[in-house]
């Protein structure tokens, strides 16, 4: 289902996470992912605002390292990320985790 207010069609993708941010680092998975950002599963905190490096396991068994912006936050829930400063080629890989053709 698209919502008319993002950029981009989010797919039910689930996937382990690492994430950290200020003095912390945990393990998550998404909930779902777009090619704009992803949906974080964790009873961790994150800040809204704040910007956190983290890694998705993709199905190869390698990690893409991403880094996003804390954009909303649903306590003991989870937080929404959007994207920042993704390469061509993380974004590639990540357009294939997807199923997006080239």
């Amino acid at each position: 289902m698209f919502d008319k207010t993002r950029k981009h069609a989010r797919a039910p993708i689930l996937v382990e996470v690492i994430w950290g941010g200020g003095t912390h680092s945990t393990g998550a998975r998404t909930t779902d992912i777009s090619e704009g950002g992803c949906f974080i599963d964790t009873m961790a905190y994150a800040v809204v605002g704040e910007t956190i490096d983290f890694k998705l396991l993709l199905p190869d068994g390698e990690w893409l390292p991403l880094q996003g912006e804390v954009i909303h936050e649903l306590p003991r829930t989870g937080f929404g990320v959007r994207f920042t400063n993704i390469s061509d080629s993380d974004r590639k890989r990540l357009r294939a985790l997807l199923g997006i053709e080239e």
